[in-house]
């Protein structure tokens, strides 16, 4: 479904479909059939709702090694990793208020069906809520000078400088828009935080480029000169969990969040809300003890898989598995909620162009401009999804046996 638009009534939008109003579209057939037969019905079930997936079915042929350029240096061929469809998930987001069907690519039995357990109990609740509450990616180039008095007048300079940087940075991309700029002052160094919109990509070399060309316009007109400088100052949180990034937003904050009724709960999990919630909090002050940063379970399982199936950059799980899971009882049902700050995804360019992530994306109604807010609420109510059936599992004392049933081959 479209995206709404930002006067759409939130109300109506996110509230519970539930399956009376809307029946639930039929699962993904032959669930525990590993045969040829098996993956073909489920083939047969996507192009039935006309989605062809060539590439992943291994029938599309060999593709011109030139297309890969801008993607990987030094080419030699494809890692294959296994990619299994889950479904259908029920969201009930502003960018996305529809029945999906989801792929997920891993190589760890048991991911996909535990996924896939998620989904259904979320979709017999009614489905899951879904919201992005804010977008922008940083950059923090770093500048060195001989005195804290350089170092302090640079700092003060810079910050006056909002209006020109964003001039620089429009004047070199259609969508990068320098949203923020904070200045750091640490002894004789100071540390710009640059932060971006950048439209429906992932950009990560979008704001790369922004802040090269806003600090070629700082050496230009600087009234302190630095000794040296870098683009990049490792503040900016890429790549890696940090606390800075976990309050602050780097990519898309979205949060999903259920009510799942109590007998939905003992009959789907096999456990009840209240020892869900002893289990929930036992592993949030684990998660602490250990020097967590952030309070979930495997958001990281759910965030991999998808971002390997619809060419996500991978490496961006570091900070995008950062998240707040909470579970509390409300009326005697489990309520259920998941906040990811740091989500950084993008529907064009980087890896969503090639032939696979291309029919992933497409399984998703996630491909190119105006797609990437609808994509980051299918991964939040993906991840919340694991949340819930890892923890039922945990609660039930049901882990164990899962992995030995399905995550070993014959």
């Amino acid at each position: 479904m479209d995206d709404p638009g930002p006067d759409h009534d939130g109300d109506s939008r996110l509230r519970p479909v539930q399956r009376g109003e809307r029946p639930v579209p039929p699962r993904v057939p032959a669930p525990l059939d590993w045969s040829a037969a098996g993956q073909e019905r489920r083939l047969a079930f996507l192009r039935e709702r006309g989605i062809e997936v060539p590439h992943l079915a291994g029938n599309g042929g060999p593709v011109d090694a030139e297309a890969f350029r801008g993607n990987v240096e030094h080419f030699i061929g494809m890692a294959q990793v296994p990619v299994g469809l889950i479904g259908p998930l029920r969201i009930n987001g502003m960018h996305v208020h529809d029945d999906v069907y989801v792929p997920l690519a891993t190589s760890e039995g048991a991911l996909v069906a535990s996924y896939d357990r998620g989904a259904r109990l979320l979709s017999r609740a009614g489905g899951v809520s879904c919201m992005v509450t804010d977008q922008q990616v940083q950059r923090a180039p770093a500048f060195a000078f001989a005195t804290l008095a350089q170092a302090a007048a640079f700092a003060a300079w810079a910050a006056e400088q909002g209006e020109a940087f964003r001039a620089v940075a429009a004047r070199g991309s259609r969508f990068a828009r320098l949203t923020d700029l904070r200045a750091y002052v640490e002894a004789n160094r100071v540390y710009l935080l640059l932060a971006f919109s950048t439209g429906d990509a992932a950009g990560q070399n979008m704001v790369t480029f922004a802040a090269a060309s806003i600090c070629a316009d700082i050496l230009e007109r600087t009234p302190v000169r630095p000794e040296y400088w870098f683009v990049e100052s490792n503040l900016s949180g890429d790549k890696k969990a940090t606390s800075g990034v976990f309050l602050r937003t780097r990519g898309r904050r979205v949060t999903a969040e259920a009510l799942l009724p109590r007998a939905l709960v003992q009959r789907g999990l096999r456990t009840t809300p209240e020892r869900m919630c002893d289990c929930w909090r036992m592993g949030m002050i684990g998660g602490v003890q250990a020097g967590a940063t952030g309070a979930s379970s495997h958001v990281a399982n759910a965030l991999a898989a998808l971002f390997l199936a619809c060419g996500q950059d991978v490496a961006c799980v570091g900070e995008a598995s950062v998240g707040v899971l909470r579970m509390e009882v409300r009326g005697g049902d489990l309520y259920v909620a998941l906040t990811l700050p740091n989500l950084i995804v993008g529907t064009v360019g980087g890896g969503t162009r090639l032939p696979t992530a291309r029919e992933c994306l497409s399984i998703l109604d996630c491909v190119g401009e105006g797609r990437a807010n609808r994509f980051a609420e299918i991964c939040a109510a993906v991840a919340l999804a694991g949340e819930i059936s890892i923890v039922g599992a945990l609660a039930a004392g049901e882990f164990a046996a899962a992995h030995q049933r399905l995550g070993r081959g014959q």
